[in-house]
C-alpha cells in the first residue's frame, strides 16, 4: 500500500472543507469530487498536486479510456464527470499559496475532453421508468392484511400521486399532508429533507381514485392510531425483542419512527416487485412518470410553469429539457398523425358539409333501396 502524500492530504480537507461549508454542498455531491481527486492519486501514485501540468492530463485521460469498472471500460459520461471535478479542484488550487506559480491557471483547461467526446457524454438519455398500467398493477398486487401492508400500499400510491423525492417521502411528517387540499408542504423547517432544502408546495394528482383513497385513508389511519401530527407518515416496520434480546422487524405492524434514508423504501419496492412477478423501477423513476403524466395535461405557459413549482424546480427549463424528452415510438405517437402539408385547416362548417353529404349519399344508395 503507498504511503499517503501529507500536503495532498491536508490541502484536500481544506478543499473539502470549503465545499461542505462555504459552497454548502451536499454529502453526496462531495463524495464524488473525492472520488475524482482519490482516482487522480491513484494515477499518480500519489504524486504531489504541484506536479500537475498539461502532459499529465494528457495521460490521465489516456489512462481513463483505458480504465475498467466490473470488467466493462468506464463510460464516457462518467470520464467526463470524473475530469470535470478534477477542474473544479485543481482550478481552485492554482489560487492557493504554495500552488500559484506551479499550477498555471490555463492548464487546468488540458482536464477534458474533446469536444466529440464531450458532446457525446453531455446527451440526454431518456430514463426507463414504469408505466401507468405497471405501477396499477403493482399496486393491485398487494394484499392488504396487516398495518405494513397498508403502509406498502400507500408508499407506492404517494410515489406516483406526487412524484415527490424518495428522501422528502422518508422525512414526511403527518402535518405535511393536507388531505382536504391535497397538497403536500415540503417544507425544510418540519425536518423535510428536500434537494437545496427547498420548501416545495406539491398538489397530490388524482391519476387514480383507489390510490388516493388509499393514501389519505393511511393517513386517517395512522391518527385513529394515536400517532402525532409530528410523526412520519411513513412510519418503519416495529422492531420486537425475542426473549433472547435479539430484535426483529415485525411484519405486521409500524411504529412512530422514520427511516433512516432512503433503503427501507427501495427494498419495500424490490420486495413487492419481486412478489407480483414484475420489473423491479427504483422510487426516483416513479417521479419520472408523474412529471411525464402531468406535462401531458399543460395547455399553457402558466401550466408549465406551475408543474416546474411543483416540482421544485430552479426554472420551466428542467421541465422541458429532462422530462419532455420522447422515446421514437412516442414521437411517432405525438407527430405521426398531424397535418404538416400547409394547407388551411377545415372549419366546422366544412366539416358539417362533408359529414351532410356523407348521410344523404347513405340514404339515397342504401336506405331508399330497401324500402
Amino acid at each position: 500500500m503507498r504511503k499517503p502524500n501529507i500536503n495532498n492530504e491536508k490541502i484536500k480537507r481544506k478543499f473539502i472543507k470549503r465545499l461542505r461549508e462555504a459552497e454548502g454542498l451536499a454529502d453526496s455531491t462531495i463524495y464524488k469530487v473525492e472520488q475524482a481527486i482519490f482516482l487522480y492519486e491513484d494515477f499518480t501514485e500519489n504524486s504531489d498536486f504541484k506536479t500537475y501540468n498539461p502532459d499529465k492530463a494528457i495521460a490521465l485521460k489516456n489512462w481513463l479510456k483505458k480504465r475498467k469498472f466490473n470488467g466493462k471500460p468506464i463510460s464516457i459520461s462518467t470520464r467526463h464527470s470524473y475530469l470535470r471535478n478534477l477542474r473544479k479542484f485543481f482550478l481552485w488550487l492554482s489560487r492557493e499559496p504554495g500552488y500559484i506559480s506551479k499550477i498555471p491557471i490555463n492548464s487546468v483547461a488540458y482536464l477534458r475532453l474533446r469536444l466529440k467526446e464531450g458532446k457525446i457524454a453531455a446527451q440526454y438519455t431518456p430514463p426507463n421508468f414504469p408505466t401507468r398500467d405497471y405501477v396499477g398493477k403493482l399496486f393491485n398486487s398487494i394484499d392488504i392484511k396487516s398495518e405494513v401492508d397498508h403502509r406498502n400500499s400507500a408508499l407506492v400510491s404517494c410515489l406516483h400521486l406526487t412524484g415527490m423525492r424518495v428522501f422528502a417521502i422518508s422525512t414526511l411528517p403527518i402535518c405535511c399532508f393536507d388531505e382536504e387540499k391535497l397538497i403536500v408542504d415540503q417544507d425544510p423547517q418540519e425536518e423535510v429533507h428536500t434537494k437545496f432544502s427547498k420548501r416545495i408546495f406539491s398538489i397530490v394528482f388524482n391519476f387514480d381514485n383507489r390510490m388516493l383513497d388509499t393514501l389519505i385513508g393511511w393517513k386517517k389511519f395512522l391518527v385513529s392510531k394515536g400517532f402525532g401530527m409530528k410523526d412520519p407518515l411513513f412510519p418503519r416496520s416495529k422492531l420486537e425483542h425475542q426473549k433472547d434480546g435479539l430484535c426483529f422487524e415485525s411484519a405486521t405492524k409500524v411504529e412512530p419512527v422514520f427511516w433512516k434514508g432512503t433503503g427501507r423504501i427501495r427494498e419495500i419496492l424490490e420486495k413487492i416487485s419481486k412478489e407480483a412477478g414484475m420489473e423491479y423501477f427504483p422510487p426516483h423513476t416513479f417521479r419520472h412518470l408523474t412529471i411525464y403524466l402531468a406535462i401531458k395535461y399543460c395547455r399553457s405557459i402558466e401550466q408549465f410553469k406551475a408543474l416546474s413549482q411543483n416540482f421544485g424546480h430552479e426554472d420551466i427549463i428542467t421541465i422541458l429539457r429532462v422530462y419532455a424528452n420522447y422515446a421514437p415510438y412516442e414521437l411517432q405517437e405525438i407527430l405521426g398523425n398531424k397535418d404538416f402539408s400547409g394547407e388551411p385547416p377545415e372549419t366546422l362548417g366544412e366539416k358539417v358539409d362533408k359529414i351532410n353529404e356523407f348521410m344523404r349519399e347513405f340514404k339515397k344508395n342504401y336506405l331508399d333501396k330497401e324500402h
